[in-house]
């Protein structure tokens, strides 16, 4: 670190004595296009780059800055800085699209952009634009420059050299607008249509339509409903049903998925030891007939997993509130949800001539099923706006890495949100005690946020000891969460743990309106036979002092993991 520091240092040395030599010439052609001659030579160049390239690149989009992750933005050798496609959703709220790792969609409003990975044209709206510099395809990410982000959505670009951070601000010509319809089928965002055939097992087929959904078109996968549906932590078997809160309880604990392939439908087998192909770090849950947020969803991330009360039975199954020849549906009525689909967009002027009820107004959402190709439009349907309970239950997957992001995961809620607990108010402490299986860095914490809006502070407490001590703790994240859901949250630096040591992962949460603000996994009905509350060490507090014990006191485990990274020796 110190050699790296020195050798940065020596750079910026130079640079400044070459400044004061160019300052003090009365020569006026040294500056070109914002340049010093000493940029411009590329053995500069290259040390200026290199010097960069050494320090954290921020970036700051409209006053926010963005937390860029493990795709890190870099100058390259042209010193053109290059922005990593993964950002762009969250830092200019649009929807983008990788076609065969080569082909780059950007759509934000009426604007739409087309890059290719090699070449410095961008297409906007039909019309090329040439770039100062290429947009690259490295290591299995597109990379773009930040010209283009900022010519093609209306942004003025600075670069602060005093603290590596470029400033982007809008100009207000590009609008978030959604349009009044979208279509993944359109998009390429759409997996294939599959039939669940008798068993009950659409919550399974929902979710992981929705997480393939989440992939394209980038990567077209088929992932295994037969092993979530059996290899899940609940007392419960495919003709059972199931709900939204298994799959996410599967899907972050990396019990699945798996491809189907390895564990095909329906075949009266299910091989246990297979290992989770990706690893789900990130599930948002949009608010109850928030419908401007569920086109969001699906236009920024992909297929939204939602719930309905559906009369029929199968493809083959009629009823009133279905217009097979428009392949439209509406309940309007008491009846609780009892089937699950995959909302995959939205037409706000379909017509509500289209169904049989006579509805207030137009408009649908586009939904996918799990009874094969022979129900509805092969396979989709659509679902008023005015149906009772579309919209209700809606998650979309907006994390899903590859399984070697982390080494180790400590957890002890297989079941996951089952329940939640508090103090009567939206503030409340929780924290697990792991013993570190060897020497690590521990990286990130995984916990829910039970309501929207939940602010977290998560601090850890190192060699807490067999009767830990986690009032001697130190912050390592803190921020607002929009959606509830689950989240991993990157640590601020990673903290050293050695083999055998016992360590708190704790976490402060406020979530607005809530009374039990904390999700806990307990016994219930459908996991009375799988819970364990000997595998969990958590605590509960009202206000970060005084602490009791989860499984001791309350007979539940905390939902709160721990992600490590093993330290090569």
């Amino acid at each position: 670190m110190k050699y790296r520091k020195l050798y940065i240092g020596l750079c910026l040395l130079l640079l400044f004595l070459t400044a004061v030599k160019v300052s003090s010439s009365e020569t006026e052609d040294v500056v070109t296009k914002g340049k010093t001659e000493m940029a411009e030579d590329p053995q500069w160049a290259r040390l200026i780059v290199a010097g960069i390239n050494a320090e954290e690149i921020r970036l700051q989009v409209d006053g926010r800055e963005l937390r860029l992750g493990e795709q890190r933005a870099y100058m390259n050798p042209e010193q053109h800085l290059m922005i990593p496609s993964q950002i762009l959703t969250e830092a200019f709220a649009c929807s983008v699209s990788l076609f065969y790792g080569e082909k780059l969609v950007i759509e934000k409003g009426r604007t739409e952009l087309v890059l290719w990975a090699g070449s410095e044209v961008m297409e906007k709206n039909g019309e090329e634009i040439v770039l100062e510099t290429p947009a690259v395809m490295e290591n299995g990410v597109f990379y773009l420059p930040v010209e283009a982000a900022a010519r093609g959505l209306g942004y003025t670009y600075e670069w602060n050299s005093q603290d590596y951070t470029a400033v982007l601000t809008g100009d207000g010509s590009v609008t978030a607008e959604m349009p009044h319809a979208y279509d993944c089928r359109e998009k390429g965002r759409m997996p294939e249509v599959r039939d669940q055939g008798t068993l009950g097992t659409c919550w399974a087929f929902a979710s992981l339509t929705a997480l393939e959904s989440a992939l394209l078109p980038e990567e077209r996968l088929d992932f295994s409903e037969d092993h979530m549906t059996l290899h899940h932590a609940f007392a419960t078997g495919q003709n059972d049903g199931g709900d939204y809160t298994m799959s996410m309880a599967y899907l972050t604990a990396w019990q699945g998925p798996v491809l189907e392939e390895d564990d095909p439908y329906n075949d009266g087998e299910s091989p246990g030891g297979l290992e989770a192909v990706k690893h789900v770090q990130e599930i948002r849950m949009i608010e109850s007939k928030d419908y401007d947020g569920i086109k969001k969803a699906v236009y920024y991330y992909g297929g939204v997993q939602s719930s309905l009360y559906l009369s029929l039975q199968d493809y083959r199954s009629k009823s009133v509130y279905y217009n097979s020849e428009n392949s439209a549906y509406c309940y309007i009525g008491n009846e609780k949800v009892n089937h699950e689909v995959v909302i995959i967009g939205w037409d706000d002027h379909y017509s509500k001539e289209n169904f049989n009820d006579d509805l207030p107004g137009d408009g649908a959402f586009i939904c996918q099923n799990s009874w094969g190709t022979y129900f509805g439009d092969e396979g989709v349907f659509y679902v008023s706006y005015y149906d009772t309970n579309i919209g209700i239950h809606n998650l979309v997957y907006t994390g899903v890495e590859e399984p070697d992001n982390y080494d180790a995961i400590y957890q002890s809620d297989l079941c996951g949100w089952v329940g939640q607990m508090g103090y009567g108010n939206d503030t409340a402490w929780f924290a697990n005690v792991y013993e570190a299986e060897n020497n690590e860095l521990l990286k990130a914490a995984g916990f829910y946020a039970t309501g929207p809006d939940s602010q977290y502070t998560v601090y850890v407490a190192e060699d807490v000891g067999e009767r830990p001590d986690l009032a001697r703790r130190r912050l390592v994240a803190q921020g607002v969460l929009e959606d509830a859901g689950y989240y991993t949250i990157a640590l601020e630096d990673p903290v050293a743990l050695e083999k055998g040591e016992r360590f708190g992962v704790i976490v402060k949460i406020v979530t607005p309106g809530s009374i039990h603000p904390i999700a806990i996994e307990y016994t219930v009905e459908k996991n009375k036979e799988t819970i364990d509350l000997t595998d969990g060490e958590g605590y509960i507090s009202a206000r970060g002092s005084v602490w009791t014990s989860a499984e001791e006191e309350q007979d539940c485990n905390i939902c709160l993991k721990a992600f490590t990274e093993n330290v090569k020796n």
